[in-house]
């Protein structure tokens, strides 16, 4: 089954289907999982290494426990998150301590983009989707087969009914369409000039 077929799907279900040989499962709980928990262990450890460690270990305790998984008791992400607390509090008991007040220690920088990176990043997408869809219906079906869903030339020819000249032909014409149309948008958008 492909990982977006998973995307409804919750965390307990998969792990079922995990513990049922089902890979696209394991696949969908760790893009769930792993980089909330990566940030979580760099949080507490303050260190990008160690996070992954962490992470790793608490990935490989949920597979062995998924067989024996009793759907109700508790929410998968919550175990998982707790796992991971209790592990990185375990590396940290085993630190030498330095004898460097708490106070004196400085705080991890949190590896996720700011607010003002995740705005920036909205206002680019949406004016990207503003511009392709004000684009012809077969300029916008080409460029969006090719350049989000991976399709080939030859892919995109078939769909469309056409011959692979004119769905490059199409693309063509759809992206200098879009650089046309967001040209006067590239500082507002965060870009150099």
């Amino acid at each position: 089954m492909p990982l977006d077929a998973h995307l409804d799907v919750d965390d307990a279900t998969l792990l079922a289907r995990y513990a049922r040989g089902d890979v696209a499962a394991a696949r969908a709980l760790t893009v769930r999982f792993v980089p909330r928990a990566q940030a979580q262990a760099f949080r507490m450890l303050g260190d990008g290494t160690e996070a992954e460690d962490v992470v790793q270990e608490a990935m490989l305790r949920l597979w062995r426990i998924a067989p024996e998984w009793r759907e109700g008791e508790a929410q998968v992400s919550t175990w998982m998150y707790r796992v991971v607390s209790n592990l990185c509090i375990d590396r940290l008991r085993k630190r030498p301590r330095a004898g460097v007040a708490l106070d004196e220690v400085a705080e991890p920088e949190d590896p996720s983009p700011g607010a003002d990176e995740r705005l920036q990043e909205n206002a680019r997408h949406a004016a990207l989707r503003d511009a392709i869809a004000d684009l012809p219906e077969r300029q916008r079906v080409a460029l969006t087969l090719r350049h989000f869903e991976g399709a080939s030339n030859p892919e995109i020819a078939a769909a469309l009914g056409v011959s692979v000249e004119a769905v490059e032909s199409l693309t063509a014409r759809a992206k200098r369409a879009l650089a046309l149309a967001l040209k006067g948008r590239v500082a507002a958008l965060g870009y150099e000039g």
